[in-house]
């Protein structure tokens, strides 16, 4: 008998592309498999902004059940979207478009929608409000973790951390996945 694999064949096949492709910022395996737990309790459209070769995408592939879901991702570079459009090729659940996020804002709402950290700056705290459905989950990635309250980066308050913590039409946590990295997950209330 041989031993599981460490990781879902589409995320292995997602590492393998990437390598190819020569781009070696992804996904975490820690963010990856949250990100195919919280995918496991959706039904409807997800998004990812910010695709690179499709890890994260291929793990929130991973963790669909509902038969209803969707993922759609925006890449902007053409050669990553390229890399990662072959990921799901085959996939009918998956649609990677070779675009900036703004191109995502006009199919939501959004079940659950996955961000870069400097996402939320870009967009703004409304912007995302208005994607996400209520109930809806947001997970944001790339966080060095914080253990003081206001939050804190680089002895200044972190205005990213701050925003989703304090913001009433957000309920949401920072979650250390790792001894360096963190994400923040809310929930549209």
């Amino acid at each position: 008998m041989s031993a599981p694999p460490v990781v879902p064949e589409i995320v292995a096949r997602a590492f393998d592309v990437s390598r190819r492709a020569g781009y070696v910022s992804f996904c975490r395996n820690e963010t990856g498999r949250l990100l195919a737990t919280l995918a496991a309790t959706r039904e409807g459209l997800m998004a990812e902004f910010g695709t690179g070769t499709g890890v994260g995408t291929a793990w929130l592939r991973s963790g669909i059940r509902h038969e209803k879901s969707r993922i759609v991702t925006a890449e902007r570079d053409p050669r990553l979207a390229h890399a990662a459009a072959e990921i799901f090729e085959d996939d009918p659940l998956v649609d990677v478009l070779t675009a900036d996020w703004e191109e995502l804002t006009h199919k939501g709402p959004y079940t659950l929608l996955f961000l870069d950290a400097d996402a939320p700056a870009a967009l703004g705290l409304d912007t995302i409000a208005d994607l996400v459905e209520c109930g809806g989950l947001v997970v944001v990635d790339d966080l060095a973790p914080s253990e003081s309250w206001p939050p804190m980066s680089y002895g200044r308050v972190d205005p990213i951390r701050e925003a989703w913590l304090t913001d009433e039409r957000w309920t949401a946590a920072e979650i250390m996945i790792a001894a360096d990295a963190s994400v923040l997950i809310a929930t549209r209330a």
